[in-house]
């Protein structure tokens, strides 16, 4: 099973301090302490990597949602002046095309249910 970033983010800490501490002047894997940290930055790089772009996304989202909202609210504005407009009002097609039902379009929301005949 492959290990997840957090786990092998652990182990190349634990595995660069063991080396550092015990055996700095060592070759292991036909490689060196320094070639070993080496490989370690581009791992440690492409995660701040990683961090920086969620920041930025987080920070998108912040930015949209602001956006969304101050839109809202105006959006809430805006369909009150075609409502209160005479030349508009709440049956003409802007009205509609903006996403609501036109007031000659809605039902009326009563219904029959049918009735049963009993059973003997």
């Amino acid at each position: 099973m492959p290990n997840s970033p957090k786990d092998n983010e652990q182990r190349m800490e634990k595995m660069l301090n063991a080396w550092r501490t015990l055996a700095p002047d060592k070759t292991f894997g036909e490689m060196t302490l320094a070639q070993f940290e080496a490989l370690i930055t581009r791992a440690q790089a492409a995660r701040q990597r990683i961090n920086d772009l969620n920041d930025q996304l987080t920070e998108a989202h912040a930015e949209r949602d602001a956006a969304d909202d101050a839109f809202n609210a105006k959006a809430r504005l805006v369909v009150a002046g075609v409502l209160a407009n005479p030349d508009f009002g709440p049956d003409s097609a802007l009205y509609e095309a903006f996403g609501y039902t036109r007031t000659s379009e809605r039902k009326s929301g009563l219904t029959r249910g049918r009735k049963l005949p009993l059973s003997k």
